[in-house]
């Protein structure tokens, strides 16, 4: 008999899928509602960073979109018909993608549909969330499909994926904190006859406004600019935009045609919590971003597969307090991402003469000596996040190990039984949890052989992997007893080498460190084994 599904997730746009496909690949069943009748072809967002493509490489959806995106080579800055500064994109170390991709938004929804189909899932289409309420240790939900019919649910978790306008975050009465622009938005999709380079992101700023283009990965430009609010209605026609291009782009470019447009206002909000007791919020639900930087999916997909794993890992027997890690991990993280694109955004609409003076000044100096990019790329990336202050890490370090609470950088691996990853990155892509010991003694051995022996016992090897890193240098033992667990030589990321006893570290799916231990005495990777999942399934967690 089919497991009923403990987690209801609202909205099956690229936040919704990412959390049901994590579930999912962590063996917990879900349930996906979208009010849609299908997913929409407008293209919406367009670039993808590395943090968020990380998280999909989790999940098997990166590759596949990254055949169909457009590599960004960089970003460039104009006043005046001039160019002030520039900034290489591709230039980031330490991941499997070095620089944001270019890609609708229905192309990645697309994808983890295929994945969500794959894992066993399907989306309840035409289905609209009324009301929400919780009762005890559960969510109350009423749903209502086209036809009329109206059904209650009461389930132990509920995820709030639903956009800007949530009916989750407002059934719920969760204020959603910030301001609006006094600016209207207009954008078209379409082919532009002119000189423009072909994978670069340009901004044009003038006293009226600014103007952007991007390339889009099948040809053609987006460009977008904002404008005073008016009494117009409904999306810009070609003429409407040509006007503005020919304005604020001296006349270079012409606007052959477009295939899609838009006319909107843009929010920055950051919901006042993201949970509240069983019902979580994540994306759009619980922030709303200005479009500089492309910042509002990128938070979304990472929002998604946190809460994701998380909630798998509750459900499957971990403390039910490791979910109260997820309002302080994400909602900061997601206030900085709005103010981040909130600041670039005011860059844009400086109107004063001397503000834009000093502004194009500090351009123009910052890209020249390198500091633009050093400042801007990694921020857009959200690749390597402070988790330090996290309830989920275990702040105190190990001496020679790695810092919990921060991204585990990568390494050569050279595997030699069980692994066949090249690098510590690509043995972690699986989105598993991952023990990792380090050291050449027999005490590493015992520790590796300790944790898969428990790990095994408890029935949640699907969950987690465990790793024995050896010295480069070194001999390359044969495990005495059964090869439980992988075998790989390469050196440990951090600040130094393990002491002759070893370190054990345990790595979160989203490959941070969780926790570390020297193993100077015996038993201690016992005490890293706590954080992970017992295999104890529970349908009722206390929130």
């Amino acid at each position: 008999m089919t497991a009923p599904p403990q987690v209801l997730v609202v909205g099956a746009g690229p936040t919704g899928l990412t959390a049901a496909c994590t579930l999912l690949q962590h063996g917990v069943p879900v349930r996906l509602v979208d009010r849609r009748e299908c997913f929409t072809a407008e293209p919406k967002a367009l670039v993808m960073w590395s943090g968020a493509l990380e998280a999909l490489h989790r999940l098997g959806v990166a590759e596949p979109v990254a055949e169909r995106a457009l590599p960004l080579s960089g970003a460039s800055y104009w006043s005046n018909g001039r160019r002030l500064a520039g900034v290489s994109f591709g230039t980031l170390t330490d991941t499997r993608f070095p620089g944001p991709l270019c890609v609708p938004q229905p192309v990645t929804e697309e994808l983890l549909y295929e994945r969500l189909l794959d894992l066993g899932g399907r989306v309840e289409w035409a289905t609209r969330i009324t009301s929400v309420e919780t009762a005890g240790d559960r969510a109350v939900v009423r749903m209502e499909t086209a036809g009329g019919a109206v059904e209650t649910v009461a389930v132990p978790w509920v995820i709030g994926a639903d956009g800007v306008r949530s009916t989750v975050r407002e059934a719920l009465g969760i204020p959603f904190e910030g301001n609006s622009y006094d600016r209207e938005f207009v954008l078209g999709d379409g082919r532009v006859k002119g000189d423009l380079p072909p994978t670069e992101a340009q901004y044009h700023l003038s006293p009226d406004g600014v103007l952007v283009l991007v390339a889009l990965p099948e040809g053609g430009h987006r460009v977008f600019f904002d404008l005073p609010p008016g009494n117009r209605t409904g999306p810009p026609d070609d003429a409407e935009l040509q006007q503005l291009l020919d304005a604020r782009g001296r006349g270079r470019w012409t606007i052959e045609e477009t295939w899609w447009t838009s006319r909107f206002r843009v929010h920055t909000k950051v919901a006042a919590r993201f949970r509240h007791g069983p019902v979580f919020l994540a994306g759009d639900a619980a922030h709303a971003h200005s479009p500089a930087g492309g910042q509002g999916l990128n938070t979304g997909v990472q929002d998604g597969f946190d809460l994701g794993w998380k909630l798998a890992a509750v459900l499957r027997g971990a403390a039910p307090e490791l979910l109260d890690s997820y309002d302080p991990e994400r909602r900061p993280t997601s206030a900085k991402a709005v103010r981040n694109s909130e600041r670039q955004t005011k860059l844009w609409l400086l109107k004063p003469r001397p503000a834009r003076a000093l502004r194009d000044l500090l351009l123009g100096t910052l890209s020249r000596s390198g500091a633009l990019e050093r400042r801007i790329v990694p921020e857009l990336a959200q690749l390597d996040l402070d988790l330090t202050a996290s309830p989920a890490v275990t702040r105190t370090p190990a001496p020679g190990g790695p810092t919990p609470g921060r991204r585990l950088g990568d390494t050569p691996l050279d595997p030699i039984g069980g692994a066949t990853a090249t690098t510590l990155h690509r043995y972690l892509a699986t989105g598993r949890h991952a023990v990792l010991v380090a050291g050449s003694g027999p005490g590493a051995a015992t520790a590796a052989e300790e944790a898969a022996t428990e790990l095994t016992r408890r029935g949640v090897r699907d969950l987690a992997d465990v790793l024995l890193l050896l010295p480069p240098d070194g001999p390359a033992p044969v495990p005495a007893g059964p090869a439980a667990y992988d075998l790989a030589a390469g050196r440990l990321p951090g600040a130094g080498r393990p002491g002759a006893a070893g370190l054990a570290c345990y790595l979160r799916p989203d490959g941070v460190v969780g926790r570390v231990v020297a193993l100077d005495r015996p038993g201690r990777v016992g005490e890293l084994l706590s954080a992970l999942p017992t295999g104890q399934r529970s349908a009722t967690p206390a929130p």
